[in-house]
């Protein structure tokens, strides 16, 4: 009897692992826990002398996708294997923060750059791995929460780029079989990544106090979500995003928050 998400043998190509903290280091593992086979790629040579340590027992592949050309010799460097994949996890997020400067100082370098590495390399790298995909197939992104926070600046127009090219991108690729693309829109968590968005750390521990269940979403759960939009369970989802923030997004009028602004 098959399992529920049936991923034993099935192969898939991760993006975006940097650390133990990472949401695409706990898809990989939970995938390997699943029984699939996991390929991993990573954005430079410092980040792949981590992950080395840290899957030694995996292919890790190095492309920098903020390059010209690169996401195409990463293609061709997988195809010269023979691999077929039956999915792939994009986590790839990148932006140079400024302390103090608002979302309307941005300039277009930066925004530009931003654009690049966290939303293009979607569209890129999928179109790059049309023949490299099984049908049925399944691309999974990370997004962030719907709620504006205002330390997150330029990222927030940028992931809400990605989110609308999911849709885009899912009714494209649609035209090559059946390729699935979502998104997940996840609330704050406790990654390196996110360590570096300035005042993050207050941001995290008030969105904590705004979930229902009073306690943080875990990045476990979110790679749970992504596990289960990798697999053929979630057939009948496309072309979405899926919120998962443990309830924050209809708690801003939490009793607790409004008695505590309210006494200040």
């Amino acid at each position: 009897m098959n399992s529920f998400l049936n991923l034993a043998g099935k192969h898939f190509l991760i993006t975006g692992v940097s650390n133990k903290k990472s949401v695409a280091y706990f898809v990989a593992k939970t995938l390997q826990l699943e029984g699939a086979r996991v390929t991993l790629s990573v954005q430079n040579a410092e980040v792949l002398e981590r992950v080395e340590k840290i899957f030694p027992d995996l292919e890790i592949f190095c492309a920098d996708l903020s390059v010209e050309g690169k996401t195409s010799a990463l293609a061709t460097s997988l195809q010269n294997k023979n691999y077929k994949f039956d999915g792939m996890f994009h986590s790839m997020a990148f932006i140079r923060f400024s302390e103090g400067q608002s979302f309307n100082q941005t300039s277009w370098e930066v925004f530009s750059e931003a654009m690049r590495i966290s939303a293009f390399s979607l569209v890129e790298l999928s179109n790059a791995l049309i023949p490299l995909f099984n049908r049925p197939s399944s691309i999974v992104t990370v997004s962030i929460s719907d709620i504006l926070a205002t330390s997150y600046g330029a990222m927030g127009p940028v992931k809400a780029t990605l989110e609308a090219a999911v849709a885009y991108l899912a009714k494209s690729l649609s035209a090559h079989g059946e390729i699935r693309v979502n998104a997940i829109g996840a609330g704050p968590l406790k990654t390196s990544a996110s360590a570096g968005i300035p005042g993050y750390i207050n941001n995290y521990l008030y969105a904590e106090k705004m979930t229902l269940r009073k306690k943080a979403l875990e990045t476990q759960e979110v790679a749970n979500l992504a596990v289960f939009l990798l697999s053929n369970a979630s057939s009948g989802m496309n072309a979405s995003t899926y919120r998962i923030d443990a309830g924050m997004r209809v708690n801003a009028f939490d009793s607790e928050l409004v008695n505590l602004t309210m006494e200040k």
